[in-house]
């Protein structure tokens, strides 16, 4: 076997849309360009503050000072939002991730989790699991986008949890560069990652002649979902929520060619 073979990556000359900035999207590039890929980050979302501080201020109070017996959290952005603030997590207060990403972020910078979903990587899959593991009725703080749906403080308050619900930051589209259109309609990006709905939607939105050759790859069902309701024809679905099991499922598809690939 030669030196090339035995070196071989299973992404190797794949160009792979990254549709997120900051350590997250830093962190994603690296993993793609461990597996052979280019990595093209290209932010299409972006996070801005919540248009109500004072309501946030008062909770994170609220929070440090053990005031909740759970803290729940949906995404990722809202660690970023916590570790901003400079959040104190008190451990007499449980701590909820919705799936292992944002279990990381959580430990990565150095708050504690006491649950993630074992299946059902969704609000509904969290909800599900405190209700059964508190039967009891208590005071619960779930923090949100401004655009996350209340399925999990719908969810909890039926079960008799005193919830209070907090927005903790609004999501934004961010315009590509006309580079990134062209590069994106002529096929030279061979692959999208599609990380939450918020991304499906700007994807649709931003690219709306993607070529067929073009795969979509969802990081799971949920965001599968919300992808196809936006109208995009999603190619691979991860089996896991998280990054590296979505890079994964790309990583058995065989490299499509832009036909002007190779045009100067």
């Amino acid at each position: 076997m030669t030196e090339s073979k035995q070196e071989a990556k299973p992404l190797a000359g794949w160009r792979v849309l990254v549709p997120r900035g900051g350590p997250w999207g830093d962190g994603v590039a690296a993993s793609l360009r461990a597996q052979g890929a280019v990595p093209v980050v290209a932010p299409l979302i972006n996070f801005a503050p919540t248009t109500d501080q004072p309501a946030l201020d008062k909770a994170l109070v609220k929070l440090a000072d053990g005031d909740y017996d759970w803290l729940t959290i949906t995404s990722a952005t809202t660690v970023d939002v916590l570790f901003a603030h400079g959040a104190v997590i008190p451990t007499s207060t449980k701590v909820a991730a919705v799936g292992e990403t944002t279990a990381a972020a959580l430990a990565a910078v150095g708050y504690h989790v006491d649950l993630v979903p074992d299946a059902d990587n969704s609000a509904e899959g969290m909800a599900a699991q405190i209700i059964a593991l508190e039967s009891a009725p208590k005071r619960i703080l779930t923090l949100r986008s401004e655009i996350a749906k209340p399925v999990l403080t719908r969810s909890l308050t039926k079960a008799g949890h005193d919830v209070s619900s907090v927005v903790a930051y609004r999501t934004v589209g961010v315009p590509v560069t006309e580079r990134i259109l062209r590069d994106v309609e002529n096929g030279r990006i061979n692959a999208i990652l599609i990380t939450s709905g918020s991304v499906a939607g700007q994807v649709r939105e931003q690219f709306p002649n993607i070529p067929d050759t073009t795969l979509l790859a969802a990081i799971g069902p949920r965001t599968a979902k919300d992808a196809k309701r936006a109208g995009l024809p999603v190619s691979v679905v991860a089996d896991r929520q998280t990054v590296d099991a979505l890079i994964d499922a790309v990583s058995h598809f065989t490299l499509p060619h832009a036909a002007d690939e190779f045009a100067p």
